[in-house]
């Protein structure tokens, strides 16, 4: 097994020992070299080990998963386990992003049994948590996010964005437990992104402002 200072050219041993650097400060260079090298294949990695679905302001629900023990990390983010189109279903970390010109609003909702509860991010930054759920072992809705969402004892949140471009993700906190009180770590959400309408009144408003201005041309003419 070669060591680190092994593969230190003699040339460069030679430079550096002339500039009074002693052995010591090269096997730190090229320590942090090194881990400098392994920090960035990692996030390579990472970003392999991703599945994206671009959302569309349309109302309609993208499914995600948590299940620690299908998580390629191992963890409770949301992870790709669908067989449907766009998925891999392969444990990937997932991520949804869309860019928006006008406000929309992101809905999530947690399936399955109540109990859960999710933080959600914008590009790794936090945007909030869901509501605090009742857990509901053994009952469950599957996968019927509506009736999910009109059901106060399942987490759900309501994010207003504003025009930009979002990379969302998210985490479980909070899992539904067993009939034991045993976490389950595992469960299944969806996320929906909704434009919102320019205002009746904020209308109303514009189209006033517009014959006002029409009768002010009137009057200068």
């Amino acid at each position: 097994m070669r060591l680190l200072t092994d593969m230190i050219p003699p040339c460069l041993t030679y430079q550096f020992t002339n500039n009074s650097l002693s052995r010591s400060k090269i096997m730190k260079t090229l320590i942090k070299k090194t881990l400098f090298a392994v920090a960035l294949a990692s996030a390579f990695s990472m970003q392999a080990n991703a599945s994206i679905i671009t959302l569309a302001s349309d109302g309609q629900w993208n499914t995600f998963d948590v299940d620690n023990t299908y998580a390629v990390s191992g963890g409770l983010e949301w992870i790709d386990a669908q067989n449907a189109l766009g998925y891999n279903n392969d444990g990937s970390a997932l991520h949804f992003t869309f860019t928006l010109t006008d406000p929309a609003n992101l809905t999530v909702v947690d399936g399955g049994f109540a109990g859960d509860q999710f933080q959600v991010f914008n590009n790794g930054t936090a945007l909030g948590y869901t509501s605090v759920a009742t857990n509901s072992y053994p009952t469950s809705v599957g996968t019927n996010f509506d009736a999910a969402l009109s059901d106060t004892t399942y987490s759900s949140a309501v994010f207003h964005l504003g025009a930009g471009s979002y990379n969302i993700t998210g985490l479980l906190t909070v899992s539904a437990v067993d009939d034991s009180s045993t976490p389950f770590n595992a469960t299944v959400g969806a996320v929906s992104l909704t434009a919102v309408p320019v205002p009746a009144a904020l209308g109303f408003f514009l189209a006033g402002t517009g014959l006002m201005g029409f009768f002010s041309r009137r009057r200068t003419l």
